[in-house]
């Protein structure tokens, strides 16, 4: 009984090397698809603070995957499904931004995660509501720019990584802030330039009756105009079809030539794949110019598209086509 007492509590066989058993986890972690290492990911940022040695890989790897672009969310086809989870996301993100400031993916993927949540889950829901129950609406609509905002701050502070006092510059002269970026990683810098743009041309949209915020136009324009100088192509022509949702959300008669083009590249880029693109020309050239046919035909258009030729895109894509069909249902009252 003793003896085996004793065995129990002997010590551990020696290893010749302390690290062989991290090195067999390690090469078993790299084995994983990037997919595939989501939850583990997610379970060590939870765990981050009870042990320091995992805390910078979690951090870095978490950064890392998700501004890589390989997003369980944006891949995912169930809206209502990633409404549930996003503010865990969300949350979870700040959690880790406030253990790692600086970390550009993070950063990105914050920026990223609050424009989506706020434009497919807050500002629609604030649009619907906006003849049944105006003060609801309203409430929706600051709670929208509120996240807007939120967003646009982390891009911001994304940038300033790479470009210090992008910030202050941007405030004060916009041309000379969008010049400072001067691509030293491009992939990145312009998906930075992408988010801050689109989060502060939604934060816009969603103050109309805001002077302060809609002094800030001449910063969307000089920064989406940076990004296209810099790849005009990225990301299957993202760039040109946020172009054309701004002219919808500045509001003001658009230059039909120049959103014309915006749209062509659009779809030459995606290869027709992005269901918003016939939604945001619907919304900026047809409906103002109030020619129903081509409005509806484009929103068929948008409706058309298969979600899933474009995998990555395909929570994106429901949306679009989520909003197609509920500017189709209000045709009447949008045209004379």
């Amino acid at each position: 009984m003793t003896q085996n007492n004793n065995a129990e509590f002997a010590a551990p066989p020696a290893v010749s090397d302390p690290a062989t058993p991290l090195r067999g986890c390690r090469r078993r972690y790299d084995a994983m698809s990037p997919r595939a290492r989501y939850p583990v990911l997610a379970l060590g940022a939870l765990l981050v603070l009870s042990s320091c040695s995992f805390k910078r890989i979690a951090l870095d790897e978490i950064g890392d995957m998700l501004s890589a672009g390989d997003s369980v969310y944006t891949a995912d086809d169930d809206i209502v499904l990633v409404g549930g989870a996003l503010p865990f996301s969300l949350k979870l993100v700040e959690s880790l931004l406030a253990e790692s400031p600086d970390h550009v993916g993070l950063l990105l993927t914050a920026c990223r995660g609050f424009v989506l949540y706020s434009y497919a889950y807050v500002d629609l829901e604030a649009e619907r509501r906006v003849s049944d129950d105006l003060d609801s609406a309203n409430e929706l609509r600051a709670r929208a720019r509120r996240l807007y905002l939120r967003g646009h701050a982390y891009g911001v502070r994304a940038l300033e990584q790479g470009y210090p006092r992008f910030a202050a510059t941007l405030a004060k002269n916009p041309p000379a802030a969008a010049d400072m970026v001067t691509a030293q990683h491009v992939e990145r810098d312009v998906e930075a330039l992408y988010c801050v743009a689109a989060s502060l041309a939604l934060a816009i949209s969603a103050s109309r009756t805001d002077v302060a915020m809609l002094a800030r136009l001449e910063e969307v324009e000089v920064l989406i105009d940076r990004a296209l100088a810099l790849d005009e192509s990225w990301n299957d022509g993202a760039l040109h079809e946020l172009a054309i949702q701004w002219a919808v959300a500045r509001r003001g008669t658009p230059d039909a030539d120049a959103v014309r083009r915006h749209f062509e590249r659009a779809l030459e880029l995606s290869r027709g794949s992005r269901a918003g693109v016939y939604v945001a020309y619907a919304e900026a050239i047809a409906l103002p110019a109030q020619k129903r046919a081509e409005f509806e035909a484009l929103l068929e258009q948008a409706l058309a598209v298969d979600p899933f030729a474009d995998p990555d895109n395909r929570l994106l894509n429901r949306v679009a086509q989520r909003r197609a069909r509920w500017l189709l249902q209000r045709a009447d009252e949008l045209f004379l």
